[in-house]
């Protein structure tokens, strides 16, 4: 292929990203014995007649092994998301039209962008859909339309290209037709994880035809021990034919504000994100609440709403990993201890609580093609309404009382249900929301039990077997 069609292109690397779900600065990483930035410039440059680096850290780029003519520049405004870089971008670039890449693409296809490039004609963006929906960072961009929307749009307080698209002419390009250039579709591929990049590096190794490790491990029968009566056997995942649970990094905004991340299941993010944020007071009111713009291929949620973020949270972002669910404004039992005590009168008959419990086992789905996963669920009016799964129970509980928040559910007269131990926090969330009664397949905490008695909350554990161990308040359960 001739690459002079596409001369008039400027090329643009956006590398100001801080890596939080790498925990390393992953531009610098190196694949095949050469940086993933160097990889994306090396795809790049040959396609366009001028390239820029975006980047808020010039010094650690490897100014010595670019071109001469590759422009290092930095964001207007750091750490504005992919948007900020691409409109910073805007006022550096020749041409009348930008290719954006992400400095995590090692393996752009240079056939897809010529592809793209062909069908700019009377349009504002051409977009490719990837496997996982529009591909924003691998995609064309007409500078004169795009740099008035996109100030308009940080300005707003949004920081997602996709926010742009309303008001400009984009031009998507079907999955299908981009499978015909490059069936793999590795031109999409992100590292935005340790365990991207492991399988970035072994397609590299198997590429150079160096040696692999099997993914397939034969099934190993070991021989039976002279004291053991039993063989034991060594199987692959595929063998077993069960699925890994899902973990990853679910970075939470408030009003532009970053928050927290999370380790979390990558589903129902929306529901986690609001469900975290109403645990920890940061959002009441739900006709305040404006909005929720999820970002799910790189676990980004951003949510919006008319309450403000407080001061001392704007620069005390938090990681919280998926085995643990002390927040920040509940992190000490001070705290727990300040919400009102629970006023309901639900009473429920412990079959009832039974038949729940089976039904929330026989509706989580994760749990049974994966295991290691969570679940809890909503009863209401004497039906389980809802159910969320996460490798993390307090994440399972904010999945279900922020979906339950943003469609309206009354939970004032519900019953929350969980399959894994419960924990004074996960009391404290139910409070939050005032639901007043707790039960769980596994056991309770005795703080845990000790908060529920103070807020009024019916808990109960063991709910197993043809019984149920009742902590607190037994006056809503009869036989």
């Amino acid at each position: 292929m001739t690459t002079s069609a596409l001369h008039n292109l400027t090329a643009v690397i956006l590398a100001g990203g801080r890596s939080q779900r790498m925990g390393v600065d992953k531009t610098q990483m190196e694949l095949g014995g050469q940086s993933l930035l160097l990889h994306v410039v090396e795809a790049v440059y040959p396609l366009a007649s001028q390239t820029i680096i975006v980047t808020n850290r010039p010094e650690e780029v490897p100014v010595e092994r670019l071109p001469d003519d590759v422009l290092i520049t930095t964001d207007e405004v750091a750490y504005q998301g992919p948007l900020g870089g691409l409109i910073t971008a805007c006022a550096h670039a020749e041409n009348e039209w930008i290719l954006t890449s992400a400095a995590d693409m090692p393996w752009i296809n240079a056939d897809i962008v010529e592809y793209l490039s062909k069908q700019c004609a009377d349009h504002d963006i051409v977009i490719p859909i990837g496997p996982q929906g529009p591909e924003p960072l691998l995609a064309l961009y007409r500078k004169e339309a795009i740099e008035p929307v996109g100030r308009s749009v940080l300005a707003s307080g949004r920081r997602r290209i996709v926010a742009m698209f309303e008001e400009l002419d984009v031009k998507e390009i079907p999955r299908s037709d981009l499978e015909s250039i490059d069936p793999g579709l590795s031109s999409f591929f992100n590292i935005n994880t340790q365990a991207d990049f492991a399988k970035a590096q072994k397609q590299t190794r198997k590429d150079g035809r160096a040696e692999l490790i099997d993914e397939k491990v034969t099934q190993t029968e070991l021989d039976e021990n002279e004291n053991s009566s039993k063989r034991i056997r060594l199987m692959s995942l595929q063998e077993a034919g069960r699925k890994m649970p899902s973990e990853t990094p679910i970075t939470v905004h408030l009003n532009g504000v970053e928050i927290a991340t999370v380790q979390a299941t990558g589903t129902d993010i929306g529901d986690m994100a609001v469900g975290f944020l109403l645990a920890e007071g940061l959002i009441r009111d739900r006709s305040l609440f404006q909005g929720l713009d999820i970002d799910a291929k790189r676990g980004l949620v951003y949510v919006t709403s008319r309450e403000t973020v407080p001061l001392d949270l704007i620069h005390n972002t938090r990681y919280i990993t998926s085995g643990c669910g002390k927040g920040i404004t509940f992190s000490s039992l001070g705290h727990a201890r300040g919400i009102n005590p629970i006023q309901s009168d639900l009473i429920i008959d412990v079959g009832d609580l039974h038949a729940w419990m089976s039904q929330l086992a026989s509706r989580s789905v994760e749990y049974r093609q994966r295991g290691g996963c969570h679940s809890c669920g909503l009863v209401v009016a004497g039906d389980l309404v809802l159910v969320r799964e996460d490798i993390g129970r307090h994440n399972a509980v904010d999945k279900l009382l922020g979906h339950a928040w943003l469609e309206g559910i009354d939970t004032a007269n519900a019953l929350l249900l969980s399959s894994g131990r419960v924990s004074y926090e996960m009391i404290v969330k139910a409070a939050k929301s005032r639901v007043p009664i707790v039960a769980s397949r596994s056991a309770a905490t005795d703080l845990a039990a000790e908060i529920a008695e103070e807020l009024n909350i019916t808990l109960a554990g063991y709910v197993r077997g043809g019984k149920a161990i009742v902590y607190t308040h037994p006056q809503r359960m009869i036989e």
